[in-house]
């Protein structure tokens, strides 16, 4: 009896651990201009292909003073939509191979699958500065 107990008890712990993990959110570094930020990626399979990626050191190109864009060379999943209002440090995906990293605030006709967001974007736009830059993803 004290077996099929322990073994109930055993299942229950591996399933019931299992599923918390599944609803974690995936939280990464991005180091950009001598800073880091926090960030922390959606849960959705673009975001989890993108997470599986890292470390990635990657030089993004500047584009319209509000973001910087990677081209990957391999397509993730997506699942664009209009996301109307960008923010300061949203990452997103833009045709299924592109990263971009936003700097600024600004409406956007744009469809996008959104990756995550830097928690406290502020200095963001500074450490970015103008032009192509390095930037570092890392778990």
């Amino acid at each position: 009896m004290l077996k099929k107990i322990l073994s109930a008890v055993i299942i229950f712990s591996i399933i019931f651990l299992g599923c918390m993990q599944e609803g974690q959110a995936m939280q990464i570094k991005i180091s950009v201009g001598g800073k880091t930020f926090d960030a922390v990626l959606e849960d959705n399979q673009s975001a989890r292909a993108f997470y599986e990626k890292l470390p990635l050191e990657i030089t993004m190109q500047e584009l319209n003073g509000n973001e910087k864009y990677y081209r990957l060379g391999k397509n993730l999943p997506s699942n664009d939509s209009r996301v109307g209002n960008i923010h300061a440090g949203d990452l997103m995906l833009w045709s299924s191979n592109t990263v971009v990293l936003f700097y600024k605030n600004f409406s956007s006709g744009y469809s996008y699958t959104r990756l995550g967001k830097i928690l406290n974007p502020a200095n963001l736009s500074d450490a970015v500065g103008n032009g192509n830059i390095a930037v570092k993803f890392t778990r």
